[in-house]
């Protein structure tokens, strides 16, 4: 096995080096040396995995060091894999950019086929991370959406209402219905081996009707096991009235039949609340989504109930105390800044 001939004071140049070397590649050769150091046993393959390098480089760079010392690690003017592949770094990074890839195996795969050169995952994973790129969760949006009357409904309808409620005129609240099912929440953690989660049998769901104040953030809410309907929301609007019985009350929500029907628009005209329907495909207009999903996360994600009760107990208590033991995640989730999805960049498919 290849030895490292290094003392006390090398070892710790070189813990210094590797933070606070201006070039991140001889930062890397740095690391690579730093972990041979401390742990002589380790192998050039293991080391090269774990700083990205390949083991020939790690080889080569230990071989440096014992010929010439510390200060050869420094000069980065002869051929490494990254002068290599840096000849071609504009076609490469087009490329990526105009068909993103789902693995590092298909990144290492579509550089071979532009440019001939083969690389280790692990190299290909430092070339990309250098070239700014980073694994992203794609988000989504509806289709159907109206980017044009999403912006329209933002300027002349929900931020002139907004106003209003700054300044105490009315009451602006953000309405939906969320249905809980008792199920499986999956969700990412960090672990040596994959993890399983024990999932309930039966489809036993929570319906919860709510609203959330979008000056206070005050959260109301009322919920069942069978059904939303007109009768449900009808119920849900007269509750708010007596919670809010000073001001006219003006309510954000979707397009849902049994809101949008005319025995609700009725029933609020009679209490005094306006109904600002928000363009069909809009839930990003939609404030409480946020809160929907701040609830699973805080309380499904991961998590197992064998019953239904503590399934609907942890939903309510996380609702109850949204404003108590979340209250700065709360106020900064629900800020008044809305997307319209107008300038996104949309994934090639």
């Amino acid at each position: 096995m290849l030895t490292l001939q290094i003392n006390k004071a090398e070892i710790a140049a070189l813990r210094y080096e590797m933070y606070q070397y201006p070039d991140p590649i001889v930062q890397r050769r740095f690391h690579a040396l730093y972990v041979k150091a401390i742990n002589p046993k380790n192998s050039c393959s293991a080391i090269g995995e774990l700083v990205g390098l390949e083991r020939q480089s790690v080889s080569k760079f230990i071989k440096m060091f014992n010929e010439s010392g510390i200060e050869i690690l420094k000069f980065n003017n002869y051929g490494t894999n990254r002068s290599e592949l840096q000849k071609h770094q504009e076609t490469i990074i087009s490329n990526l950019e105009s068909k993103p890839v789902h693995q590092i195996s298909q990144a290492k795969a579509r550089i071979e086929a532009l440019t001939g050169i083969t690389r280790s995952l692990s190299s290909v994973q430092v070339f990309l991370k250098r070239n700014g790129f980073t694994c992203k969760k794609i988000g989504h949006i509806p289709a159907k959406a109206d980017t044009e009357k999403q912006e329209k409904y933002l300027q002349e309808t929900l931020n002139p209402a907004i106003e209003r409620a700054n300044s105490g005129e009315i009451y602006l609240l953000f309405l939906d219905a969320a249905h809980f099912v008792l199920a499986a929440f999956l969700c990412q953690v960090w672990s040596k081996v994959r993890l399983f989660i024990q999932s309930p049998a039966g489809r036993q769901r929570l319906n919860v009707i709510g609203a959330i104040d979008a000056i206070s953030k005050k959260i109301y809410t009322q919920s069942n096991t069978t059904y939303v309907n007109a009768q449900v929301m009808e119920g849900f609007l007269k509750y708010l009235r007596v919670q809010m019985p000073n001001l006219p009350i003006f309510i954000v929500l979707d397009n849902a039949r049994y809101q949008h029907c005319d025995f609700i628009k009725e029933i609020a005209l009679k209490l005094n609340i306006t109904l600002l329907f928000l363009p069909a495909y809009s839930p990003n207009l939609n404030l409480i989504e946020r809160l929907w999903k701040f609830v699973k996360k805080k309380t499904l994600h991961g998590k197992f109930y064998d019953k239904f009760d503590k399934f609907q107990c942890a939903i309510h208590t996380c609702l109850d105390d949204a404003n108590k033991e979340y209250k700065q995640e709360i106020k900064s989730l629900m800020n008044l800044k809305f997307q319209t999805f107008k300038n996104v960049n949309i994934y090639p498919v």
